[in-house]
């Protein structure tokens, strides 16, 4: 659930950053013949309209139009009187609130002189939604390719947001030891400290014995933590998602497996966007943004087909491993270095 206050910070994300996004956006468009480009927002896929204009939604649904030689607008399913908000949190020409934001988008794009919108993320753009655009003349085309290689590489402010967010979820997990008498009072810790830092997202899920279970989980009800256990933060800041793990283990005397364990786990990701350093281990997988999912899965051991990772991109890795017969499961977020670069963690992935 999304807390606090979403306010633009300049400093943060400038508009100047905003600018040269709608800009390159615009060149694509050109070239691929578009005459406007269509990016869906809603509480669960906020990322594509928040690239390009920072907008990020507590919760509702709408669009964010980009025409091909002007300023990006909004056309929203919220009520006029948070018209204000948005405006003050994002980079718009307009924002217009109405229930069928599909259909005044249409219009608008059709006043505007028409011609092909571009939609990234079709397949998952709400089907009634493109219905009453399509009745009110407007015709789709798929332009998700076309928006993932614009954000494939992350640019310095997007790298700055993210490395917040890690940052945030780095010293939240800190926040845990050994100590800790159950896993509730572990999440109820790392949340605390995630949120008292500014993040408007924080989602915790604990393997509470790596014994028994390797398999992060809501927490429900009491739930004691076995001899060596890992906690999973996943954290928003200002759009920016990031998802990191940690284990634990009881035993002081086994504490240097987490550490082997990581030494592994950072020559795998050093080598990305290869990933072939991540065979055999027990499980991997690696999660970015290429379009509106925050955290969508591009490669991994139990993903039938993968994703292209992009030099210069931001993503989200985990990898479980077995270390003398212990499972340690880690996670962190790393920029895939430039062509004869390592990728590097923003983060460590040791506490």
């Amino acid at each position: 659930m999304r807390r606090g206050l979403i306010a633009w910070s300049k400093a943060e994300l400038p508009e100047a950053a905003l600018a040269a996004r709608v800009a390159r956006a615009q060149r694509a468009m050109t070239k691929a013949g578009l005459s406007a480009l269509l990016l869906y927002s809603n509480n669960t896929r906020p990322a594509a309209a928040s690239y390009i204009c920072g907008f990020v939604p507590y919760w509702s649904e709408g669009v964010m139009v980009l025409p091909k030689a002007s300023e990006p607008y909004l056309v929203v399913a919220l009520t006029k009187r948070v018209a204000t908000w948005i405006q003050a949190t994002s980079r718009v020409a307009k924002v217009t609130s109405t229930p069928r934001f599909g259909a005044e988008a249409a219009k608008a794009i059709a006043a505007a002189g028409g011609g092909t919108v571009g939609v990234a993320d079709l397949d998952n753009f709400p089907a009634g939604i493109a219905a009453d655009m399509r009745a009110a003349g407007a015709t789709l085309a798929d332009a998700t390719e076309l928006f993932a290689a614009l954000r494939a590489a992350a640019d310095p402010a997007e790298l700055a947001l993210a490395g917040k967010a890690a940052s945030i979820a780095h010293a939240a997990l800190a926040s845990v030891s050994p100590a800790h008498d159950s896993a509730n009072d572990a999440v109820a810790a790392v949340e605390e400290h995630a949120r008292a830092a500014g993040a408007e997202e924080c989602y915790i899920a604990a393997a509470a014995d790596l014994t028994r279970d390797r398999r992060f989980v809501r927490i429900e009800g009491k739930v004691a933590l076995g001899p060596n256990f890992a906690i999973r933060a996943t954290v928003a800041y200002k759009g920016s998602w990031v998802r990191l793990a940690r284990t634990l283990f009881r035993d002081r005397a086994r504490t240097g497996l987490a550490r082997t364990a990581a030494e592994r786990f950072a020559a795998a990701v050093a080598a990305l966007p290869d990933t072939r350093g991540f065979a055999g281990m027990a499980s991997w997988l690696v999660e970015g943004c290429r379009v509106a999912q925050p955290l969508e899965p591009l490669a991994g051991s139990r993903l039938s087909s993968a994703r292209a990772l992009s030099r210069g991109m931001i993503v989200s890795v985990q990898a479980a491993l077995e270390i003398e017969g212990a499972p340690v499961l880690l996670g962190a977020p790393a920029l895939i270095g430039g062509a004869g670069e390592p990728a590097a963690f923003l983060v460590p992935p040791v506490f």
